[in-house]
């Protein structure tokens, strides 16, 4: 019982680390960036990856394995954001982290939607089959497509404007 109230806060955490996502990834598609939405994206996204670490232990296996990129990614962004206020390479830095955390989270829905949801798991039941990795080959590609984007449209530095005097 415990583990499954535990699941369901880990899956939820995740759908909310998403969604933010998605919300923090069309804000610097258009040069913008939300406080809130991204302190919801990192904050959630980390806790993902924190409590992923939670889960019964049976040998390292590939979803500690992205549990662990992902955290050095996501401390990368905090750093660019936190630390180092976006300025010069970091912002750069920031863009490239949060749209790799994103995906590395998405790339995990699509993992667990292979095995949970029946229709998707009659397709692929062993993730090696053709629709699985056709999948996951779009998600990167539109992942890497969004990414360079974004890079080029969040890199300039705001306009600050001049003290009145």
């Amino acid at each position: 019982m415990l583990l499954s109230a535990f699941t369901v806060f880990h899956v939820a955490l995740s759908l909310i680390g998403i969604a933010s996502g998605f919300v923090v990834l069309y804000g610097l598609l258009q040069a913008k960036q939300s406080a809130g939405w991204t302190k919801l994206f990192l904050t959630t996204t980390i806790a993902t990856s924190v409590t992923g670490f939670f889960f019964p232990f049976h040998g390292f296996t590939p979803a500690d394995g992205v549990g662990i990129v992902s955290l050095i990614v996501l401390a990368l962004a905090v750093l660019a954001l936190y630390r180092f206020g976006l300025a010069g390479g970091w912002r750069r830095t920031y863009v490239i982290t949060s749209v790799i955390a994103l995906y590395l989270n998405f790339f995990v829905l699509i993992v667990q939607s292979f095995q949970k949801i029946p229709a998707l798991n009659a397709l692929a039941p062993t993730q090696s089959e053709a629709p699985f990795q056709i999948t996951q080959l779009v998600a990167l590609l539109a992942f890497i497509a969004l990414g360079i984007r974004a890079a080029m449209k969040f890199r300039a530095e705001p306009l600050r404007r001049a003290a009145s005097a």
